[in-house]
């Protein structure tokens, strides 16, 4: 892992990291999916790296939106106890929570009830995963080489733990300091806004004093919503472990935005920006007043 990352050092590194992959060839990746928008940009590179010659399985719960079978990737179900109903009924109630009117102190609580309906539903498919005998063998019995998802997902972060699997996220940003504890990068909160603040870059005294407030409060609200998890994955490690700490293990993180509409802050050599690769490819604009755009 030493050399991809000196390499990635001095290349566009995700860019890189594909070529590199295609070059070596042949290695069998577990994908493990965040359904939704967060699939579409995936699919792309899980799609990429089949035409290259890789063996991939994508981990699916048998009920879902968007994770489709395909002749890029093999399927792997586990069953969870839902209908499909349900399913639909979160992710319509989530959607809609993002165009209600918020003010800046009722923007976390707010946030907290909408992550709570959709984090529910994936705290019940880790716990069938998890407790999936019949899964968990074919897992291991498989001997990946290596582990690819969003980590919005911390059952996929527990999965790449118990199979000893180094991992690639590929995410758009976590709205808590997680990020940050992940990579181990600088985390300057005098100039570093936060999610959920709407600051620029360039803040007041008091807006300084408020991201401050706020940066204090995003870890503890990360363990209230995912401290069930911790004990999930203690029971399967058969150890006391802590969320962060899996984080940190991972190999690479691929950061699903462009660099150039962040405000400047500092990053890890295994931070690697990937802009453009959000839902699907860039098509051509329809033309206007006799003119094409791009």
């Amino acid at each position: 892992m030493a050399f991809l990352l000196q390499a990635l050092q001095r290349a566009s590194a995700g860019a890189f990291l594909l070529a590199l992959w295609g070059v070596i060839g042949g290695e069998k990746l577990l994908v493990v999916p965040q359904d939704g928008s967060h699939w579409l940009s995936m699919k792309e590179i899980v799609e990429l790296l089949s035409e290259r010659g890789h063996d991939i399985v994508v981990l699916v719960p048998e009920v879902n939106l968007l994770l489709r079978e395909s002749k890029y990737y093999t399927r792997k179900l586990y069953p969870v106890p839902y209908p499909q109903k349900e399913l639909k009924d979160r992710f319509y109630s989530f959607g809609n929570s993002h165009f209600i009117e918020r003010s800046f102190l009722s923007a976390p609580q707010a946030e907290y009830r909408n992550i709570k309906i959709i984090g529910d539903m994936y705290f019940t498919n880790c716990q069938s995963l998890l407790k999936n005998s019949e899964t968990l063998q074919f897992l291991r019995e498989s001997k990946f080489d290596a582990l690819f998802t969003d980590p919005a997902l911390i059952c996929a972060v527990i999965l790449a733990e118990y199979l000893g699997l180094p991992s690639v996220y590929l995410f758009r940003g976590f709205p808590y300091v997680l990020e940050y504890a992940i990579s181990g990068s600088p985390n300057p909160v005098s100039y570093i806004p936060r999610y959920y603040t709407q600051f620029s870059n360039k803040m007041t005294f008091c807006q300084r004093v408020a991201n401050f407030l706020v940066n204090l409060l995003e870890t503890p609200l990360f363990y209230l919503l995912f401290l069930r998890y911790q004990d999930l994955a203690s029971n399967l490690l058969k150890r006391d472990v802590d969320l962060v700490t899996l984080y940190q293990n991972v190999s690479i993180c691929l950061l699903r935005y462009d660099f150039v509409f962040e405000y400047p802050r500092p990053v890890m050599p295994n931070m690697v920006f990937v802009g453009g690769t959000n839902c699907k490819k860039r098509g051509r604009l329809a033309q206007v007043g006799g003119f094409s755009y791009f």
